[in-house]
């Protein structure tokens, strides 16, 4: 499924609500003890909390612009981020979700720092906000920052992997399975075994249409793929945004293509 994007809309929804508003304080932030922030202890925070800005973002509005020249770092201290990448026509594909604790500014190369992908808040986000030349002075006074970005681009790289692998080989009721065991893993549900208990709720806030652009499907192949998973009893579906994970080790076989 494919959306059209207003490029000029977006940008003048971004320059009218990234302005600077107070937040909450470190100890009160969802990201605390996440991503970035978690490679500090509470003394050496109130470092990093004087050389970022901090931002409230309303839902719809535009964070990041692929292409861009990239000034700036985010982390995300609260709400949900969809990432995608554009066409000049507008279609998009969206390659990710990210959340509190999740950094937002990865570029393309280093000698000509531009976005590698755009931002979107899907709903009303809180971030803090750093100047990428400031933070070359921070990650000089604390090199275990520098070590957790080297962390975050790992993992987008195996992620990106994974989404290669689910795009390319495997049926609409696959990924589905495999998106929800992501998402349950995500959302820190998941045993030692690596799998959620029977019968646990999952919340998804995000649109079939999000689920669609994300694993290359329309929305009616997605209505469908839930259906079969739905009537073979692997998941129940009370409504829109939840999903019981009924027989967790029956749909992770499933996106693992094993039945």
């Amino acid at each position: 499924m494919v959306y059209l994007l207003d490029h000029p809309a977006a940008r003048r929804t971004r320059a009218i609500n990234l302005a600077a508003r107070p937040t909450a304080r470190c100890d009160e932030c969802d990201a605390r003890h996440n991503g970035l922030c978690d490679a500090l202890d509470d003394d050496d925070i109130a470092f990093l909390a004087r050389v970022a800005e901090r931002v409230r973002v309303p839902a719809g509005a535009l964070i990041i612009e692929e292409g861009e020249a990239a000034g700036s770092f985010f982390n995300i201290n609260k709400g949900l981020v969809r990432l995608f990448k554009a066409l000049p026509d507008g279609r998009r594909q969206i390659i990710g979700f990210a959340g509190a604790g999740h950094f937002l500014g990865l570029v393309k190369v280093a000698a000509d720092p531009r976005y590698a992908v755009s931002a979107e808040a899907m709903q009303p986000v809180e971030l803090c906000r750093f100047n990428r030349a400031s933070l070359a002075g921070v990650f000089a006074t604390f090199p275990a920052l520098e070590h957790k970005l080297l962390e975050a681009a790992t993992h987008e790289l195996v992620l990106a992997q994974s989404q290669m692998l689910l795009l390319g080989r495997k049926t609409a009721a696959e990924r589905i399975a495999s998106f929800l065991l992501t998402w349950a893993e995500r959302a820190d549900m998941c045993a030692p075994d690596g799998l959620p208990p029977a019968g646990a709720t999952l919340h998804l806030p995000l649109s079939r249409g999000d689920l669609a652009d994300y694993l290359g499907l329309t929305i009616e192949t997605v209505s469908r793929a839930i259906g079969q998973l739905k009537r073979e009893r692997l998941i129940g579906v009370p409504n829109i945004h939840d999903i019981v994970l009924l027989q967790p080790a029956a749909l992770a076989a499933r996106a693992d293509a094993a039945i």
